[in-house]
C-alpha cells in the first residue's frame, strides 16, 4: 500500500520534503497566475500534483499532505474562475490541454478542478461533466491515493451536484417559483437522480478501495492496516453524508434506488470493517422515517453481514433512534403501526440469535436490552411485549445451558441494563409483578446479582414513594425482593459480614414504613403479615427488619389511641398490638440473639403504653419494664453497656406515672439490685447513685402527679454507695466517687430532702479532704480539687436557703430534668 514503514520521524521528514516542494511550486503557480500565464501555472500545478503520487507516507501524513495541496488547488480554482467567467469558452482548451499530462495523479486532480470550474461557468453539461470525471477516476486503482482522489472529486463538485425535482414539470414548477433575477435550472443541468448515480457510483469504488487495502502487504501488518483503514473511514462515510443532505432526496427514492444500491454494496464486500462501519453511517445519517418505511429490507440485510460483525451494536442504534422518534415524533398515530415496528424488531433478534449460534451471551442480553427498552418506553400498557422479551431471554438462556451469572461480569453487566430498565421507567415496582418472566430471568443471577437487582427495587420504591396499601401490594413486593429477605441458595457463607449486607437490610428497614394501609386494622393486619415474612429472613436479618416493625406498631397504637370512642373492641386492639411487639421483640432475643437493641424497644414500649390509657396499660408497662430488666441481668455482659441500659432504665421509670405503687416498687427495687450487681464498684457507686433519683422524683398511679420524695429510701441507697466506695482501693478513682458522692448529696439537700443531715455531708468532706492528700501530682487530681471546691461552695449557699425557708419561704420543687437521651432516641 505504501512502501516505506518508517517511525514517525522518517515520516516526518517524508513529509517535509513533499510540502516544501508543494509550497515552492505553488508560489511558482500563483505568480504565473497573476502574469496571466495560465498554461504555466498548470504546468507548476502539475509539479505540485506529482507529490501527490508518493508511495512513502502513511494515511496518517498522506492526508497532511492531500489537505495542503488541496488547499493550493482551491486557489488555482477561484483564480479560473475569476478569469474565464466572463469568456468561459476558453476553458474547452484548457480542458483538453490538461488530458496530457503524463502522469494520471496530478492529471486527474486538476481535471477535477477544471471540471468544477466548468460547472460552475455554466458551460457544458453537468450531468455529463460528472459522469465523465466518475468514470476518469477509475484509473487510479491505488487504494490509498484513489481513497484521496475520490474525496477530492466529492468536494470538489459538493455545491454544484444537481438537487432538483426529477421530472420536468418539476422542474418547471421549481423556477416558476424563483424570484426574478435568480438564474433558472436547465434541463441539461441534471437532476437529483443524476446525484444519486454519481454519489453511488463514487462511494461503490471507494468502497472498493476502501476495502482492499486490508489485502495488500504481509500478513504480520494486518493489525496495523486495520488501524490505517479505520483511520480513512471517513472518507468512504461522506458520500453517505452527501446523499442525506440531498433535499429532493425522496422516501420513494431511499426506498427504490438509494438504500438497495448501498446495502448490495455493504453486503457483497464481504469485509468486516466496512460492512460494520457502513451499516452504522447508514443507520445515523438517513431520517427516522427512511428507515421506518424499509425497516425489514435493511434487518435482511443485517442477517447477511460477515459472522465476524458486531451486528448487535447495529441493532441496538436502530432500535434505539426508532424508539426515540416514534415515541416523540407520532405519539398520536394508531397502535398497530408501533406494534409493528416491536413485532418486526424482535422478530428479527430472534433469527440472528439462531442464525448466529456462536454470538457472545453478553451480546445476546444486549440486544433483548434495546427490545425491552423499545417495549416499555414505546408501549407502556402493553406488559406482554416486555415479557415477551424476558421470555425470549429466558429460553436463550437455558438453551445454553447457563446457570449462574455473575454480577460483575461481561454478562451480569448487560443483565442488569436490561433489568433496570422496567425498574427505571415504570415508576412503579409493583407493576413487576404482571411480568412473570422477569423473576425467572433475575433468578439466573448469582446472589450478588440479585441483591443488586432487589436494592435497585427497593431504592425505586423509597424515591417514588411507592405505598403498600393492601396485602396484595405488600405480597409483591417481598415477592420482587426475595433475595434480601431471606437466606439463599446460592449465598456465600460470608455474605452477612459485608457492607452490602447492612446497606441492603437498611434499605429493607425503610422501605417497611412505605406500608400504610387506610385504615387502623387493615394496617396491623398487613404489619403482622410483613413480621411473620421477615421473621424468617434468618438471625443475620432480624436486627435490621424487625425494629421498623415494632416502631410502626407503636406508631399505630397511639394513631389508634385517639380512636378510642369509635370502636367497641378498642381495649383489647390496643392491647393485641402490644402483644404483637412484644412478640416481636421477643424474637430479637431469642432468634437473632440481641440484648441492648430489644431492651431499648422494651423500654420505648413501656413509655408509649404509659401514654394511652387503656385498661391493662399499667400491666403492659410492668410487663415491657420487667423483661428489660431481665435482659439486662441475663443477656448484657459489657459493664459499660451494662451501666447504659441501666440509666435507660432508670430514664423510663421516671417517665412512666400509671405504675400502681406496688408494681412501680417491685420495678424500683428490682433495678437498685440490678445497680448493686455492677461487675466493677466504682460501676456500682454510680448505678446506684442514678437510680437513687426514682425514689425521689418517680411517680405511681397513687401519688396523683406528685412527686414520691421518699428521702429515707434515698439516704439509704446513698449510704450503701458511700459504704462501696470506701472499698476501692485505688486512691484516685475513690476520690472521683467521693466527689460524685457529695454532689448527690448537696442536691438533694438543696432539694429539700429533710433526711439529708448537714453532717453526713460534713464527715463525707472530711473523708474526701484526707483522701485527696494521698494522690498524686496530676491533671486529674488538680481536677477534683477543683470540684471539690465547688461542691463545698454549693453547700454553703446551701445553708443560707435551707435557712431562710426555715424562717417562712415557701418550698418549690424544682422542675424534674429531662431523661437520658439515649431513652429519648430509642
Amino acid at each position: 500500500m505504501y512502501e516505506n514503514t518508517g517511525n514517525a520521524m522518517d515520516q516526518e521528514k517524508f513529509l517535509d520534503q513533499s510540502i516544501r516542494v508543494v509550497k515552492a511550486e505553488a508560489f511558482e503557480m500563483k505568480r504565473c497566475l497573476d502574469k496571466g500565464k495560465t498554461m504555466d501555472a498548470l504546468k507548476h500545478a502539475l509539479q505540485m500534483l506529482n507529490e501527490m503520487r508518493t508511495a512513502e507516507l502513511s494515511p496518517k501524513f498522506y492526508y497532511r499532505l492531500y489537505m495542503d495541496s488541496m488547499h493550493e488547488l482551491q486557489c488555482l480554482e477561484v483564480n479560473l474562475i475569476q478569469e474565464y467567467a466572463q469568456d468561459p469558452a476558453k476553458l474547452g482548451n484548457l480542458y483538453e490541454c490538461v488530458q496530457y499530462a503524463s502522469a494520471i495523479i496530478p492529471r486527474l486532480y486538476l481535471l477535477v478542478t477544471i471540471g468544477g470550474v466548468f460547472i460552475k461557468c455554466g458551460l457544458g453539461s453537468r450531468k455529463e461533466i460528472l459522469k465523465d470525471l466518475v468514470e476518469m477516476c477509475r484509473g487510479v486503482q491505488h487504494p490509498l491515493r484513489g481513497l484521496f482522489l475520490r474525496n477530492y472529486l466529492m468536494q470538489c463538485t459538493r455545491s454544484v451536484l444537481p438537487d432538483f425535482p426529477e421530472t420536468e414539470e418539476m422542474l418547471l414548477a421549481h423556477n416558476s417559483s424563483l424570484a426574478n433575477g435568480v438564474q433558472k435550472l436547465k434541463p441539461r443541468d441534471g437532476t437529483v437522480e443524476d446525484t444519486i448515480d454519481f454519489v453511488l457510483i463514487n462511494f461503490a469504488e471507494m468502497n472498493k478501495l476502501w476495502v482492499r487495502m486490508q489485502h495488500q502487504g504481509p500478513s504480520k501488518e494486518k493489525e496495523k492496516r486495520e488501524k490505517d483503514r479505520l483511520e480513512l473511514r471517513i472518507l468512504v462515510g461522506t458520500n453517505l453524508v452527501r446523499l442525506a443532505q440531498l433535499e429532493a432526496l425522496t422516501e420513494e427514492m431511499y426506498v427504490r434506488d438509494v438504500l438497495p444500491s448501498i446495502l448490495e454494496q455493504i453486503v457483497s464486500c464481504r469485509d468486516t470493517i466496512s460492512q460494520e462501519y457502513l451499516m452504522e453511517c447508514v443507520i445515523q445519517v438517513f431520517a427516522d422515517d427512511f428507515h421506518l418505511a424499509t425497516l425489514n429490507e435493511f434487518l435482511n440485510a443485517c442477517g447477511q453481514l460477515q459472522q465476524e460483525v458486531n451486528i448487535k451494536i447495529l441493532l441496538i442504534a436502530l432500535v434505539d433512534r426508532l424508539a426515540l422518534y416514534t415515541n416523540t415524533s407520532i405519539e398520536g398515530s394508531p397502535a398497530p403501526t408501533k406494534m409493528q415496528l416491536f413485532e418486526i424488531f424482535s422478530e428479527q433478534a430472534t433469527s440472528l440469535i439462531k442464525n448466529r449460534p456462536d454470538m457472545p451471551m453478553d451480546d445476546i442480553v444486549a440486544l433483548h436490552v434495546s427490545l425491552v427498552s423499545l417495549a416499555v418506553k414505546c408501549y407502556p400498557d402493553r406488559l406482554d411485549y416486555a415479557n415477551m422479551t424476558f421470555l425470549g431471554l429466558r429460553q436463550v438462556i437455558e438453551e445454553k445451558g447457563i446457570t449462574d451469572i455473575e454480577a460483575f461480569g461481561k454478562v451480569g453487566r448487560e443483565l442488569t441494563k436490561l433489568l433496570n430498565i422496567p425498574i427505571e421507567e415504570y415508576k412503579n415496582v409493583l407493576q413487576l409483578s404482571n411480568l412473570p418472566e422477569y423473576i425467572k430471568v433475575m433468578n439466573y443471577f448469582d446472589y450478588r446479582g440479585q441483591c443488586n437487582i432487589a436494592a435497585s427495587m427497593v431504592q425505586n420504591m423509597l424515591e417514588e414513594e411507592t405505598i403498600l396499601r393492601h396485602q396484595e401490594d405488600v405480597d409483591s413486593a417481598f415477592s420482587l425482593i426475595g433475595s434480601l429477605l431471606k437466606d439463599q441458595a446460592k449465598q456465600p457463607e460470608n455474605a452477612h459480614d459485608t457492607e452490602e449486607f447492612a446497606d441492603e437490610q437498611n434499605l429493607v428497614a425503610r422501605l417497611l414504613h412505605l406500608i400504610r394501609a387506610d385504615d387502623v386494622d387493615s394496617q396491623f393486619l398487613l404489619l403482622n403479615s410483613a413480621r411473620k415474612v421477615l421473621g424468617e429472613g434468618g438471625r443475620h436479618r432480624l436486627r435490621y427488619t424487625l425494629p421498623p416493625i415494632i416502631f410502626e406498631l407503636y406508631r399505630l397504637v397511639l394513631q389508634f389511641a385517639d380512636m378510642k370512642d369509635e370502636d367497641d373492641k378498642w381495649d383489647a386492639k390496643i392491647r393485641k398490638m402490644f402483644v404483637c411487639a412484644m412478640g416481636t421483640i421477643g424474637a430479637l432475643v431469642s432468634t437473632a440473639e440481641l440484648a441492648e437493641l430489644p431492651m431499648k424497644l422494651y423500654l420505648n414500649g413501656a413509655i408509649t403504653a404509659d401514654r394511652v390509657p387503656f385498661e391493662d396499660n399499667h400491666t403492659v408497662v410492668y410487663e415491657f419494664v420487667s423483661k428489660a430488666l431481665s435482659i439486662l441481668e441475663d443477656d448484657v455482659v459489657d459493664s459499660r453497656d451494662r451501666v447504659r441500659c441501666l440509666q435507660l432504665t432508670v430514664g423510663t421509670l421516671l417517665k412512666t406515672t400509671h405504675l400502681p405503687e406496688e408494681n412501680w416498687q417491685a420495678l424500683a427495687n428490682q433495678t437498685v439490685l440490678a445497680a448493686a450487681k455492677m461487675f466493677k464498684k466504682p460501676d456500682q457507686v454510680r448505678s446506684l447513685i442514678t437510680v437513687a433519683a426514682l425514689y425521689w422524683h418517680g411517680e405511681t398511679l397513687e401519688t396523683n402527679g406528685k412527686k414520691l420524695r421518699n428521702g429515707k429510701k434515698v439516704v439509704e441507697i446513698l449510704k450503701k454507695a458511700a459504704k462501696i466506695s470506701k472499698e476501692c482501693l485505688e486512691p484516685l478513682t475513690q476520690q472521683q466517687l467521693y466527689v460524685q458522692l457529695l454532689s448527690a448529696y448537696i442536691y438533694y439537700y438543696e432539694d429539700r430532702c429533710e433526711e439529708i443531715i448537714v453532717e453526713h455531708i460534713e464527715e463525707l468532706i472530711h473523708k474526701t479532704k484526707d483522701n485527696a492528700v494521698q494522690l498524686d501530682i496530676s491533671a486529674e487530681a488538680d481536677s477534683l480539687e477543683k470540684q471539690l471546691g465547688e461542691a463545698i461552695h454549693r453547700l454553703q449557699l446551701a445553708k443560707i436557703d435551707v435557712a431562710a425557708a426555715q424562717v417562712g419561704s415557701p418550698r418549690t420543687d424544682p422542675d424534674l430534668p429531662d431523661p437520658p437521651s439515649e431513652n429519648e432516641g430509642l
